[in-house]
């Protein structure tokens, strides 16, 4: 990915108007020792590094599981060992998700981690297990763990790197958009979606503050919408119309089942999965942290033009859509 680093990199410095030598890519591997990258580099690092934060992973949902395991499990461990190098580290930031809880229900709090749940996915079961790895840091090592909701574009402009998580909805009221639409399912559940504006702020926030260190956080909507409500707002503003029946849930997998439905509507079965999800994820630690920053995750029903008038303008661009097998 060093042409797409390359590319946002100078599109950073053009619209900052900061100085070239203010960003630097250093290419690697980090399901290698020392990140497989040149020794120059790691030399240099040891002693200059301040804070690091390890986002790097696969996050596909229908993702195998060797591919999530080496990466994200593997990937994490070769992450803290050489963390552990670092001679001036000020902070190790994680981006886990929330939805390490895999199947739970309930209240989730965000001082639970493992409580012996069963998972939907691969994805998340080895962001699971990167996060008990990352978790075990905490007493040695200053680290504060970051759990996204779904990550939606920006509150202001809409703007996204990819159409998962609740544009696959928008996926399908597009390829389903001159029938009359249905919902998918009847439940309860609550759609956790949070903007990434707020995500990145919160999380150079906390990762700076001294009362962030050891802690894990949970970036969700304080005050979520059920799935059913997002999906009308989302329907409201893309098309100008409201569903109008219910379809069976276990008939939408059943069709998802095929790939030349999945290729057509542009969704991945799993995402269903997450639409009768009866889990709240709590957050008021992170609530509590950020008071005072001016920092807080807007209404959902506030960003929904935004991120409706992004995909209109790019859902036809490769770039944006994920692969669909």
């Amino acid at each position: 990915m060093m042409d797409r680093a390359e590319e946002e990199i100078n599109n950073i410095i053009d619209e900052k108007q900061i100085s070239p030598n203010l960003i630097h890519v250093v290419p690697g591997d980090i399901t290698k020792p020392n990140l497989d990258m040149d020794i120059t580099y790691q030399e240099l690092f040891i002693n200059n590094i301040h804070y690091v934060f390890h986002l790097a992973a696969i996050y596909a949902l229908a993702v195998p599981k060797s591919i999530a395991f080496n990466v994200n499990v593997r990937g994490t461990q070769q992450v803290n060992e050489w963390v552990k190098t670092l001679n001036h580290l000020k902070r190790y930031v994680y981006f886990s998700t929330a939805y390490v809880s895999g199947k739970r229900t309930g209240k989730i709090l965000e001082t639970e981690l493992d409580c012996r749940q069963e998972f939907k996915n691969h994805y998340e079961q080895t962001k699971f297990e990167a996060e008990v790895l990352v978790d075990q840091l905490k007493v040695n090592i200053p680290t504060t763990i970051i759990r996204p909701g779904v990550v939606c574009g920006h509150s202001k402009t809409g703007e996204t790197i990819k159409f998962d998580g609740p544009y696959f909805m928008l996926n399908l009221m597009d390829a389903l958009k001159t029938f009359p639409i249905p919902y998918i399912g009847k439940s309860d559940a609550y759609g956790n979606f949070v903007p990434v504006d707020y995500i990145f702020e919160s999380t150079i926030y906390l990762a700076h503050a001294t009362k962030g260190e050891g802690k894990t956080y949970h970036l969700a909507d304080p005050n979520p919408y059920r799935m059913r409500e997002v999906y009308s707002m989302l329907m409201q503003e893309f098309l100008g119309k409201m569903p109008k029946w219910t379809t069976p849930l276990t008939l939408a997998r059943l069709s998802l089942s095929l790939s030349v439905t999945r290729k057509w509507l542009r969704v991945e079965k799993e995402s269903l999965d997450y639409s009768r999800l009866l889990a709240e994820h709590d957050c008021s630690q992170a609530v509590q942290d950020l008071k005072g920053s001016g920092i807080s995750c807007p209404d959902f029903k506030e960003v929904v033009p935004a991120i409706v008038q992004f995909y209109r303008e790019h859902k036809n661009h490769p770039q944006y859509q994920i692969k669909i097998d």
